[in-house]
């Protein structure tokens, strides 16, 4: 375990044993300038590798300093050269076979992790207090884990989410209400009482739009989804923020511009 001290925030780089990934998994995580006894909130963070890339540890620095939020945790998660196998969902793998692993990387989020880091830092159990995001396909894989194991996180952060990810690829059979899978999951799903969402897309995020209605196909998965949820029984309001960015592209910079708003959303002083 390796300790960095950066203006009494605590950069701690660590790993974890995974018997479900059959492997070590690196972990960042960052702990609040008065870290202490007391249960902080957390975050549960994808692809955790990106941290230094986001500018993370600078940007939680300036919310604590400005006293924005509340002091939290953030547990970053690193991937490797199985991240498109351990990213997805649960339901099933896609048409090219990718997420096969997801399962997995569920159960070790779930019995591994958080386990393992409830035990060495001073960390909430409530839900409402645990958080779960990610980034394009990290975003995918957060929320399906926090609908599928609602009882542990409370609120899903979706970054430019790879939500199209679909049971066949686009031809003359493909239809986007029986292909996509995320959207099939929530929608045969029972309500999640008390999840709340936030999502995030950019005008830029790519530019295919396969049903050519002038509408790049992140922002029509998004809505769509969102529409899932709404007919769920979700407040579009209380419940769910989704923030366009204009210009914003599927990278690093657009994902670090838009996170103290997510970050405000999540810990927040109310």
């Amino acid at each position: 375990m390796m300790v960095d001290n950066k203006n009494d925030v605590q950069v701690i780089s660590t790993n974890v044993n995974s018997s479900f990934l059959g492997r070590e998994v690196d972990l960042t995580i960052i702990l609040p300038p008065d870290y202490s006894l007391r249960p902080y909130p957390v975050l549960w963070l994808n692809d955790g590798q990106d941290i230094p890339a986001l500018d993370l540890v600078k940007i939680v620095e300036e919310l604590f300093e400005t006293d924005v939020v509340r002091h939290f945790v953030i547990i970053g998660i690193h991937a490797n050269e199985d991240r498109m196998q351990e990213y997805g969902t649960l339901e099933m793998a896609d048409y090219a076979k990718r997420g096969g692993r997801a399962n997995l990387y569920a159960e070790f989020v779930v019995q591994e992790l958080m386990p393992a880091v409830r035990s060495n830092y001073h960390v909430s159990f409530a839900t409402k207090n645990n958080v779960i995001a990610g980034f394009s396909l990290g975003a995918l894989s957060a929320i399906d884990i926090a609908w599928n194991y609602p009882t542990h996180f409370g609120r899903v952060g979706v970054f430019s989410g790879s939500l199209w990810w679909r049971k066949r690829a686009v031809n003359k059979w493909y239809k986007d209400d029986r292909d996509r899978i995320i959207h099939q999951v929530i929608r045969n799903g029972e309500k999640r009482e008390g999840l709340k969402f936030w999502f995030e897309a950019g005008t830029l995020d790519e530019t295919s739009d396969r049903n050519n209605n002038g509408l790049i196909d992140s922002l029509d998965d998004t809505v769509d989804l969102i529409k899932e949820l709404t007919a769920k029984g979700y407040d579009g309001q209380k419940d769910i923020q989704f923030v366009v960015v204009k210009g914003g592209e599927h990278n690093q910079q657009t994902w670090k511009e838009v996170m103290p708003n997510f970050l405000i959303w999540a810990f927040g002083r109310k």
